[in-house]
């Protein structure tokens, strides 16, 4: 199954972000990535002039940068980690 890139998508990566109690946020911002992480307090902010593709690649990278454990997530939320990793 291919991930399709539409807004509904990218609220599941929002909710399983949110699972690991970081806070997603979509501001304008001088980042040079497109988005910034503060690790410590779990916050993500995310360029809100996005694209909606922009948007799900951002989190995409964010969820592979973040070392999200797999074994730690909960059941609803495995499909989504799944077709991030096979991709």
């Amino acid at each position: 199954m291919d991930i399709k890139l539409t807004k509904q998508f990218q609220k599941k990566l929002e909710l399983l972000l949110e699972s690991f109690d970081f806070k997603v946020r979509f501001e304008k911002g001088n980042f040079k990535s497109g988005y910034c992480v503060l690790i410590d307090n779990k916050i993500i902010i995310i360029n809100k002039y996005f694209t909606t593709e922009g948007k799900i690649y951002a989190l995409i990278e964010i969820i592979e940068s973040i070392n999200i454990n797999k074994d730690n997530c909960p059941k609803e939320h495995k499909k989504t980690l799944n077709l991030i990793f096979k991709n």
